[in-house]
């Protein structure tokens, strides 16, 4: 196994705050927040129910597909994280120098306490998706020396691209962009990954991505990193100006479901990959959220569980990010201009209201995925143009 972070599997206990402490952001309208008891019935999803169904279970199973055999790399090495950090060639902005319609994204209740929004440039036919960190990636929070989020973008064309985000410096935030590419047999740049990334999660040295409208999953090798060919013109996929391209290593296929959103899991033994059902907001069928085991050592051939370790049904749609942290599960639902944010567990559901009017409307406006720093304890997300995080005790307060 190679180990590039410090690939402890023992949980820390420290949390360097330092790091992610930020002023909340001034938002208007104070918050009023009440359990889902007294929410309207219709929207509460209320308690979660296992899956027993062995047809519903068989729908969440996952089969490996070959790739095409990559060209060799040749003359030019693959690179890894650190290089793509330090070739980093745009920033993002603080949240006091975006604009208005960008910052009315951020979520109103619970507030967001580090806020960002991305550059023009680049980004404007493009929107995001989903969203891990180093975090994820190893338990002490760093990959190597490194704090890094990596942010899923794709455009009208679905191609995909990944912004490596050197965050190292919370007051200074750098990235430059990875274009994710898919082998094909003769073509050492392969072709663009052409799907919405609405799931993302890095573990370890490798990077799992949502792929065909969610009825599969990519795998992708940090260590495996290209530089783009100089002479690329700038139109021509899958580099389209982007100095870097990541092909895939591995595939799977889901037998009968659509993945809507991805985190990961380390209060569980193995770690898991999290996993949410993409069904549309104004759907009346239940959503399925399950879980696969994850492998402590992704080199080998059983870095994913291809059966689900457990699975649940909740009566919520919409849902555009997943987060499960021991017993308890946080979906953020899509829902116009705010969305809202439920944690639900065997017992029930809970949900934050805000305004004079006490409106559950109060998270993200697209809401999106949800990403835990554990070694920070930071919920990390983006919405629109927006990235921002909040510590999970935050979010709990404002749920009890």
């Amino acid at each position: 196994m190679k180990h590039r972070g410090r690939h402890r599997r023992r949980k820390r206990g420290q949390a360097l705050r330092a790091f992610l402490a930020g002023t909340a952001l001034a938002l208007t309208g104070a918050a009023t927040l009440i359990s889902t008891s007294q929410a309207t019935s219709g929207n509460d999803p209320g308690a979660l129910k296992p899956i027993t169904s062995a047809a519903s279970l068989a729908d969440l199973r996952l089969s490996e597909e070959p790739l095409a055999r990559p060209v060799p790399d040749g003359p030019a090495r693959p690179v890894g994280v650190a290089a793509v950090l330090a070739d980093a060639d745009r920033g993002l902005r603080a949240a006091a120098d975006c604009a208005g319609a960008d910052r009315s994204a951020l979520p109103i209740a619970p507030a967001a306490t580090r806020t960002h929004c991305w550059d023009d440039a680049g980004t404007e036919q493009w929107r995001t998706g989903g969203l891990t960190t180093s975090g994820d990636a190893d338990d002490d929070g760093r990959w190597g020396a490194n704090r890094v989020i990596l942010s899923g973008w794709s455009d009208q064309r679905g191609h995909s691209r990944v912004a490596f985000v050197d965050a190292n410096d919370p007051e200074r935030l750098t990235y430059t962009w990875v274009a994710l590419t898919v082998p094909t047999s003769g073509d050492p740049a392969g072709r663009p990954l052409v799907s919405a990334l609405t799931g993302m999660v890095w573990y370890q040295d490798k990077l799992l991505v949502t792929a065909d409208e969610g009825r599969g999953l990519y795998v992708y090798d940090l260590d495996r990193i290209r530089r783009a060919p100089a002479d690329t013109a700038a139109t021509t996929p899958p580099a389209r100006g982007d100095r870097y391209t990541l092909p895939a290593v591995r595939s799977y296929r889901l037998t009968g479901a659509r993945i809507g959103a991805l985190s990961l899991d380390r209060s569980t033994t193995p770690d898991s990959l999290v996993a949410g059902e993409s069904v549309p907001a104004d759907s009346d069928r239940p959503t399925r959220l399950w879980r696969y085991g994850l492998d402590a050592d992704p080199s080998g051939a059983g870095l994913l569980g291809t059966g689900p370790r457990e699975a649940y049904e909740t009566k919520a749609s919409g849902v555009r990010g997943v987060l499960a942290h021991r017993s308890q599960w946080y979906l953020a639902r899509t829902a116009g201009e705010h969305g809202t944010l439920w944690r639900q567990d065997s017992d029930g559901a809970r949900v934050a209201r805000c305004g004079t009017d006490e409106t559950y409307l109060c998270w993200s406006g697209s809401a999106q995925s949800l990403s835990y720093w554990e070694e920070s304890g930071e919920v990390w997300s983006q919405s629109g143009r927006m990235l921002f995080s909040l510590p999970l005790d935050t979010i709990d307060r404002a749920l009890d």
